[in-house]
C-alpha cells in the first residue's frame, strides 16, 4: 500500500511547497486538451451511437494540440515547463527524502543537474504518449464503424482499457531512470539498466498505483466535458495540479523504497528548518 498511496501521503504533508511548482505545467496541460472533439466524442459515444472520425479521437486522446497555431503553442510550453518543473520537484524531495531538509540550500546544483534527464524522460513520454494515441485512435475508429451498436460498445470500452493498461505498463518501464541517474550519478544506459532490475519487483503495485489515478483523471475530465469550456478547463488545471507532482513525486518514493534508502523526512519531517 506504500506504493499506492505512499507519493499521495507525501503529496498532501507537504502540499505548500510542491504545488506552487506545479502550477504553471497543470495550466498549460490543461490548456493542451482539445475541448471541441472531447466534448463531441464523449457525447457521442453516451448519446447511443459512438461514431467519430479519425482526427476526432486522435484530438480526444493526444496532448498535442494541432487544432490551430495557439493550442500548439499551449502544448510546446506544457511539456517544456513540465521538464523543467520536474526537475525542480525532484530536487526539493530528493533533498527532503536524503536531509530531512526543506531548505533551498544546494537545491540549484540538483536541479541543474536533473534538468537535462528530465527533458530526456518528458519526451520520452511525450512520444510514446502520442504513438499511444495514434494507435488507439485508429482502433477505435474501426470499432465505430461496426454496424451492431451493443457490439461496438463491447469493443469500443474492451479496446480502451486494454489499451490504458499497455500505457501504464510500458510508463513503469522508464519510471525509475530519472532518480537512479540523479541518485547513483550512472550513466543514461547504466541508469536505465539499474532502474530496470529495480522496477521488477514493484512493477504490479505500481501499476496499481498508476491506474488509480489514471481512472480518477478520466473520471472527473468525462464528467467535466459536460459542463461550460471555462470551467473545465479550471477542473482540468486541477487535476493536473494534483497528478503532475504526484507522478514527479511517487519517482523518488518508489525508488527509496526499492533501492532501500532510509529516508530523513519521515524521521524529521515534523522538525522546523
Amino acid at each position: 500500500m506504500r506504493t499506492v498511496f505512499g507519493s499521495w501521503k507525501y503529496l498532501f504533508k507537504n502540499a505548500w511547497f510542491v504545488l506552487p511548482l506545479a502550477l504553471l505545467p497543470a495550466v498549460f496541460m490543461a490548456l493542451s486538451l482539445d475541448y471541441d472533439r472531447i466534448e463531441a466524442v464523449v457525447r457521442a459515444f453516451f448519446s447511443g451511437a459512438p461514431q467519430a472520425g479519425f482526427l476526432d479521437f486522435l484530438h480526444t486522446w493526444s496532448f498535442i494540440r494541432f487544432d490551430g497555431v495557439l493550442g500548439a503553442i499551449y502544448s510546446v510550453i506544457a511539456v517544456l515547463a513540465a521538464a523543467v518543473f520536474m526537475a525542480a520537484i525532484l530536487a526539493f524531495v530528493e533533498k527532503h527524502m536524503r536531509l530531512g531538509k526543506r531548505t533551498l540550500g544546494g537545491i540549484w546544483t540538483q536541479f541543474v543537474n536533473a534538468l537535462l534527464p528530465a527533458f530526456v524522460v518528458v519526451l520520452a513520454y511525450v512520444i510514446l504518449y502520442e504513438i499511444w494515441a495514434v494507435v488507439l485512435s485508429a482502433v477505435l475508429y474501426v470499432i465505430s464503424q461496426v454496424d451492431l451498436v451493443a457490439v461496438t460498445y463491447l469493443l469500443y470500452i474492451a479496446a480502451v482499457l486494454l489499451f490504458l493498461f499497455v500505457l501504464v505498463y510500458l510508463a513503469t518501464v522508464l519510471y525509475l531512470w530519472l532518480p537512479c541517474k540523479l541518485m547513483t550519478g550512472f550513466g543514461f544506459f547504466e541508469a536505465f539498466l539499474y532502474s530496470y532490475r529495480l522496477m521488477l519487483e514493484r512493477r504490479w503495485r505500481l501499476v496499481l498505483s498508476f491506474t488509480i489515478s489514471v481512472v480518477l483523471d478520466l473520471v472527473v475530465l468525462c464528467a467535466a466535458i459536460f459542463l461550460p469550456v471555462a470551467v473545465f478547463r479550471v477542473l482540468g488545471a486541477l487535476v493536473f495540479l494534483f497528478l503532475f507532482p504526484n507522478f514527479c513525486i511517487r519517482m523518488e518514493v518508489v525508488y527509496f523504497e526499492t533501492d532501500k534508502l532510509d529516508r530523513e523526512d519521515e524521521r524529521r519531517s515534523y522538525r522546523r528548518y
